[in-house]
């Protein structure tokens, strides 16, 4: 076969797997299956034990092929994540994504130097290559399975997922040059490298950043220029912050969150081009991190990397995350249960076990061959489970079909913004009374055919439709203001439960006549006082504190707090009898 044969046999044998994945993700959606876990398994079915047969070993072409896929994976990841939810989490995602990253590649480094006879240096770097959970995983299963998590814990698990992946990759290669260094490394000089890659990294993703938005503000470019133009930027600033020394994984994700929050128009048409590219990216590096490995090799190893997949599940990530998040206060048991538990890893895991390889280390094949048996097993277990897990933890908000059609604007800054157009039914709430949020705004009615300002239009009638601004996370706390009576209280009874009170109501007397289990110090408190106590600053609509048979909703937030609240008994709690002047106390919402 002559070279020219060759290239091209190699670009039809890419194509070819590639389309095989999207044919088999149609079975694997029926299925539950993630996706990603799909093309894993075509690309070992392909490799040279498979039936595909293709021999490929090139370690050194996957590593780079998964940096700049990962560059421009975390770079969409942080034009995607938007500025408010960063704030909002900041601390804890920080804790989790360097604390919570050391403390999972110690844990698991411990269990990895036991169960495979290692010396605790090479344990250590096991843990390393498994301590980050994987954007590309978490991001993807979230959206595709439809998932609306509380906001709070869906800010947390995404941004974490981005921001953790530069702290592995630092430290596993830190542990690599430490292997390697004949004289060693001291514990300082480790420290102080990890400052300074974090140092230029962080540096180098404002500047870029700023330079990439200020670029797409003022140059005059078409759609598809202005994505390329911030793809080829956002590269850019990653290769050059690694050559100085930096961190370019952390560069290119502060990049894109700047990036995301500084340009002032364009931001749907840039995400849209860019969001083809980072799914090739993320078929690219499954199906050629597949092609490495060698399910005859990985058999040798299967049980003790089983154990240490289990032991990250269910010990080392639950208490990385637990003395992260723990001491905040600001979560609750459960929604420290589901992160802790949705940790997945992913490719990152698989691509830094490349590293070892690459180095030359001893027993680097052992650590590769655990790794993709870990990330295996993650995606099977954690990716499968996922809607379970939110549903167990009561952390999933409700999800309803909706016949609403949502039109995105694309508003200056950042997609803060979603235009939703309502029916308005003759029955419908907001024809009763019901005031509309201060968080949304009526734009426009269409009546009799014709468009009208709010100003013209005045009060809503039966047969307009109403479309409003509203923030994209608060979009389906609107319908049920504007579904038909009975899906209106429905959706009501989901997201609230079955009654609506005042939050100056005292705990103490809903606990006596509910037998709930409520401390002495907190039965003086009001509903209202009880949430702020809990949540601090930190209450959203939809916020819960479960009292036994009982789950409390905060329902309506005024200046200082929660001003209504929701009471949904659960299904065995339904069996107490309710008396009459609770009955008064608690009319129907």
């Amino acid at each position: 076969m002559t070279t020219i044969e060759h290239i091209y046999w190699v670009f039809a044998a890419a194509a070819a797997l590639v389309l095989v994945g999207i044919a088999s993700s149609l079975v694997a959606r029926r299925f539950s299956a993630p996706l990603l876990l799909v093309f894993l398994v075509i690309g070992m079915l392909a490799g040279t034990d498979g039936p595909g047969g293709i021999a490929f070993d090139d370690y050194s072409g996957a590593y780079q092929l998964g940096s700049l896929a990962l560059a421009i994976i975390l770079f969409d990841g942080g034009l995607r994540t938007r500025m408010e939810s960063v704030r909002r989490v900041l601390a804890p995602t920080l804790l989790l994504a360097t604390l919570g990253v050391l403390l999972s590649a110690i844990l698991t480094g411990i269990a990895a130097s036991w169960l495979l006879d290692l010396e605790p240096v090479l344990g250590f770097l096991v843990g390393a290559v498994l301590a980050s959970t994987d954007a590309a995983a978490v991001l993807f299963l979230l959206r595709a399975g439809g998932l609306r998590l509380r906001e709070r814990v869906g800010a947390t698990l995404e941004i974490e997922s981005s921001a953790n992946d530069p702290a592995a990759i630092l430290l596993t290669m830190m542990l690599v040059e430490y292997v390697t260094t004949p004289a060693g490394l001291s514990p300082l000089a480790l420290a102080r490298e990890f400052v300074v890659q974090f140092g230029i990294g962080g540096i180098a993703g404002v500047i870029g950043g700023g330079a990439i938005a200020r670029g797409l503000n003022h140059l005059q470019l078409g759609h598809a220029l202005s994505a390329l133009f911030a793809l080829a930027a956002a590269v850019l600033v990653f290769g050059i912050t690694g050559q100085i020394g930096g961190s370019g994984f952390l560069a290119v994700y502060i990049a894109g969150l700047l990036v995301a929050s500084h340009v002032r128009g364009g931001l749907t048409n840039l995400l849209g081009t860019l969001d083809a590219a980072t799914w090739l990216c993320q078929i690219a590096m499954f199906l050629v991190l597949g092609l490495l490995a060698s399910p005859r090799m990985l058999l040798q190893s299967l049980l003790p990397a089983l154990g240490i997949a289990a032991f990250l599940m269910f010990i080392g990530r639950p208490l990385a995350v637990i003395a992260c998040l723990a001491p905040l206060r600001r979560y609750g048991k459960r929604e420290i249960a589901f992160i802790s538990w949705i940790g997945l890893r992913g490719a990152v895991g698989i691509f830094l076990a490349s590293i070892p390889m690459l180095a030359q280390l001893p027993h680097a094949q052992l650590v590769f061959n655990v790794a993709f048996v870990v990330v295996l097993a993650s995606l099977l277990v954690q990716g499968w489970t996922l809607g379970f897990a939110a549903r167990v933890f009561d952390v999933a908000l409700p999800h309803r079909e909706s016949t609403v059609r949502r039109v995105e604007l694309d508003l200056p800054g950042s997609l803060e913004r979603e235009l939703v157009g309502y029916p308005v039914a003759a029955d419908a709430r907001v024809l009763a009374g019901t005031q509309m949020p201060d968080w949304s705004q009526l734009t426009l009615i269409v009546r009799s055919g014709e468009i009208l300002t709010p100003d013209q239009g005045g009060t809503l009638r039966a047969g307009d439709y109403a479309y409003l601004l509203a923030p994209p996370g608060r979009v389906y706390r609107l319908d049920w203001l504007f579904a038909p009576p009975e899906e209106a209280r429905e959706a009501e009874r989901e997201l609230f439960g079955e009654f609506s009170f005042d939050a100056d109501v005292h705990l103490a007397d809903i606990a006596e006549f509910y037998g709930l289990p409520v401390r002495p110090r907190d039965a003086p408190l009001t509903l209202a006082e009880h949430f702020a106590q809990r949540f601090e600053h930190t209450i959203e609509i939809g916020d819960h504190v479960r009292l036994g048979a009982v789950t409390l909703i905060a329902r309506e937030l005024g200046d200082e707090g929660v001003r209504k609240v929701g009471l949904k008994v659960d299904r065995l709690g339904k069996v107490l009898a309710r008396p009459r002047w609770l009955e008064r106390l608690l009319p129907r919402a």
